[in-house]
């Protein structure tokens, strides 16, 4: 059987040989790392979504972080929530369909709109509390890479309220909150994560992640069935 990924590998073969060739460059300039060979691939796709190897040192990652990803996308139908619209285009949908998983974000639905005007709080706290409502977060891989205040809610959710993400992507950018959001979600034990630290960060910065994520779940699903099919 082919240990090569068919899924989540470029359309073409030109775009094949520029993302691996990218990956060699990468791989060529970077001055040592302390990932793991399962991590590295995941900071790796990062880099190389923005061409900055400060993602080298700034990405943290849960020590479970990886192998809760890549369980959650073999169990199928896994929901990914985001807190912004740009996280659920730019995903791969081929990709995403191949383990039976689907994208939701209400950073701009009518009654979230409503309710932070209400409440004097941001639309990204509403969305969050919104996707608990309907059920969304307990299993889920929660994406975040533009609203600090998405992540601290986050936070709260699952300290006070016992929400359970298989995973939390956190990733906000910004200057007011992005680092320390990012610091109070890895303050927890209770739901692996991978975030980057400080200010940098991005919703490109998160879809990487997850297509990383997604090639790593493709390859163990490659290698079980060749597994189950030499037995």
């Amino acid at each position: 059987m082919s240990t090569v990924n068919t899924v989540t590998e470029q359309l073409t073969r030109a775009g094949q040989a520029i993302e691996h060739d990218s990956f060699s460059i990468i791989d060529a300039e970077v001055q040592g790392h302390d990932y793991t060979a399962e991590q590295w691939p995941i900071v790796r796709r990062m880099i190389h979504a923005n061409a900055d190897f400060e993602f080298n040192g700034l990405t943290d990652f849960h020590l479970n972080a990886v192998e809760a990803g890549i369980t959650a996308m073999l169990r199928g139908g896994t929901p990914v929530v985001a807190d912004v619209e740009m996280i659920c285009s730019g995903l791969s949908q081929p990709r995403l369909a191949h383990f039976g998983m689907y994208t939701h974000q209400f950073i701009s639905d009518a009654d979230v709109i409503a309710q932070a005007q209400q409440q004097d709080t941001t639309r990204a706290v509403q969305a969050m509390r919104k996707a608990h409502q309907r059920g969304l977060l307990d299993g889920a891989i929660v994406g975040i890479g533009n609203a600090p205040t998405a992540l601290i809610e986050l936070a709260r959710l699952i300290a006070e309220e016992c929400v359970r993400p298989a995973l939390v992507v956190g990733m906000p950018v910004g200057f007011v909150s992005a680092a320390e959001s990012k610091d109070l979600i890895a303050s927890q034990h209770e739901v692996p994560w991978i975030v980057i630290r400080g200010r940098k960060g991005g919703s490109t910065l998160v879809v990487a992640a997850l297509h990383a994520l997604l090639a790593l779940a493709e390859a163990r699903q490659k290698h079980l069935m060749g597994i189950a099919a030499q037995g």
